[in-house]
């Protein structure tokens, strides 16, 4: 319903940060190998790494998939990235809180 849509990008964004840790800790690595690893199926690895590439999070290799350019400052921005995020929800809470039941 209302929220569903925020539940599936958070999912997605937990695959892909799972990814993105796997190949920052056993680069290089390919798809297969990272759905073993994961226990994610093989179409769901390469939909991750499709998006963590153009982020510049990854960069494909012929050895499989290695960190990206853009690590560093993503890793940086990440903890500024969730405080936004939970003062949002923190907001949220309080509508929600504040509405007549």
């Amino acid at each position: 319903m209302l929220l569903e849509n925020i539940r599936t990008e958070l999912d997605l964004t937990e695959r892909h940060l799972l990814v993105l840790k796997k190949v920052i800790e056993e680069a290089p690595i390919g798809i297969l190998k990272l759905a073993e690893v994961t226990g994610m199926q093989n179409h769901k690895v390469r939909y991750s790494l499709r998006v963590l590439e153009q982020a510049n999070l990854i960069k494909p290799s012929a050895q499989g998939a290695v960190p990206g350019d853009a690590v560093s400052k993503f890793l940086e921005d990440f903890e500024l990235e969730l405080e936004k995020i939970n003062e949002k929800i923190s907001r949220i809470r309080e509508i929600e809180a504040s509405i007549p039941k």
